[in-house]
């Protein structure tokens, strides 16, 4: 365990394993340079090339890892990456990081998984973990107040740090005199329900002179003899398309640069989700000043501005909420955009907040 340096001297590293360490929001919890706190690299699991860009599970999840490599840090902090454990084994990685006396912290990014139509599969998961966790961090007030209600747990609340790098965010918007509105389908993650929201879409933008509707769709979404292929939404997008309603763009997986293109390329991205928490989507187009529309569930509106409509599983969709949203955005042009120096103060003090909350959950 880091002991407290002696005045003047520089405080040492904390030694995070951090489940996952690559993920952006990860790595945009500390700052460049020294901020008192190293993460360990993602190991890569047995039988994953070097080249691979698949999802593995993570390695650091296994009990067996942790009794490994319990001498090679102090806290172990868990972000996301379980959705493949099973209470049990939750429970048993729980029980070693105990009986070797490394702290739990668990950052709550998910209290309802947008992945699991079923959210019990989920909740199992979380009844394991909250309750374990030596300290508790969340992204929004609504989350922790719902992490006090169910597990009479307290939760550190600090904000989403960017997504873009600051010289992109940085980057003047193209000027157009269209209104773009995009919806993207993504490879249709449970929590999606598209048609019923293009349907809307469609007809709100068919109102507006100078507004024009684009659905994008990973290319797996619309190839027969995929597994994700969905033959009612594409059937119905292409009809849509070939009345000239919308454009559809179908398309590999975007990489980074290619997808802050295309979020720029938007004045307003509609999110289709019926549930979720939390988006790294949104705070996208926070850092790059494409306005959103975010559907009520979850505690998106509590993360950044944007455009709230009404929209869950258990309520569907209310088209009139988000006529009014799209409408609302039209008239905000343009919305509004993270400021660089901001968002490196904030990324400086989620960092600082960090290292406390490493050093506190040690004593």
């Amino acid at each position: 365990m880091p002991s407290t340096p002696p005045a003047g001297m520089a405080p040492q590293e904390i030694r995070i394993a951090s489940v996952p360490a690559g993920h952006v929001y990860v790595r945009h919890c500390s700052v460049p340079g020294s901020d008192g706190v190293t993460r360990l690299a993602d190991p890569r699991p047995n039988g994953a090339p070097s080249t691979s860009q698949r999802w593995w599970p993570p390695v650091m999840l296994q009990p067996e890892w942790v009794g490994a490599h319990h001498q090679d840090f102090d806290v172990f902090h868990l972000h996301f990456g379980f959705d493949a454990q099973s209470p049990a084994q939750l429970t048993e990685l729980v029980d070693t990081l105990r009986r070797h006396g490394k702290p739990l912290v668990y950052t709550v990014h998910d209290l309802r998984n947008p992945h699991q139509n079923d959210p019990a599969t989920h909740d199992a998961a979380l009844d394991v973990l909250v309750p374990a966790a030596r300290r508790l961090i969340t992204l929004t007030p609504g989350a922790a107040h719902t992490i006090s209600r169910r597990w009479g747990r307290t939760a550190t609340v600090l904000p989403h740090p960017h997504v873009v790098g600051l010289p992109r965010m940085a980057q003047a918007r193209p000027r157009r005199d269209r209104f773009r509105v995009g919806v993207h389908a993504k490879s249709l993650r449970p929590n999606m329900s598209v048609l019923p929201v293009v349907r809307v879409l469609a007809e709100t933008v068919a109102g507006l002179p100078d507004a024009e509707l684009q659905v994008n769709m990973h290319r797996d979404v619309a190839d027969p003899a995929s597994p994700a292929h969905r033959p009612e939404l594409v059937r119905e997008v292409r009809d849509l398309a070939d009345q000239n309603r919308l454009t559809l763009v179908v398309h590999d997986y975007y990489d980074d640069a290619q997808l802050w293109d295309y979020l720029t390329s938007l004045d307003l991205s509609v999110l289709p989700y019926v549930f979720g928490t939390h988006s790294g989507w949104l705070e996208a187009c926070h850092d790059l000043g494409t306005a959103v529309a975010a559907p009520d569930c979850g505690f998106y509106a509590e993360q950044r501005p944007c455009h709230t409509y009404k929209h869950s599983q258990d309520g569907g969709l209310d088209e009139e909420s988000l006529r009014t949203a799209v409408l609302d955005a039209h008239a905000d042009r343009p919305g509004p955009r993270a400021d660089p120096d901001r968002r490196t103060r904030e990324r400086a003090d989620i960092a600082a907040a960090h290292r406390s909350l490493y050093a506190d959950a040690l004593r």
